[in-house]
């Protein structure tokens, strides 16, 4: 079965990030696929630099994701905390905080059905 006929390219780093607070984001859309790279630049924190922007306590999307760079640290509903370092593959279901850890930025690159959750 073919899903998507036609080859695509996207190339992230020609995007115009979108700034939100500490935490930046560049997405491309490839047919029924948003591909984001995402940073949390040191000190960010998503119940701190998107929580205006999303309307709700803490992040409400799931995330299938693979760190690039850095170290992302994430706290569940239940107050569990996990970290994700580069080389990890991560998915994260709806109800959680994030944040960068240490003093290097952390990258990541998601991949969804529709992230307009945040639009600019």
């Amino acid at each position: 079965m073919t899903y998507f006929p036609e080859t695509q390219l996207a190339t992230l780093a020609e995007i115009e990030p979108a700034q939100y607070g500490r935490i930046s984001k560049r997405t491309a859309s490839l047919n029924g696929v948003e591909v984001t790279e995402v940073t949390f630049h040191v000190g960010s924190k998503w119940s701190e630099d998107l929580k205006g922007y999303a309307g709700t306590e803490l992040c409400e999307l799931p995330h299938v994701a693979y760190v690039i760079a850095g170290v992302l640290g994430v706290e569940d509903q239940s107050g569990k905390i996990t970290e994700f370092a580069a080389g990890d593959a991560m998915l994260l279901p709806p109800g959680h905080d994030a944040w960068a850890v240490g003093d290097v930025d952390c990258k990541f690159v998601e991949f969804s059905r529709g992230n307009d959750y945040y639009a600019a």
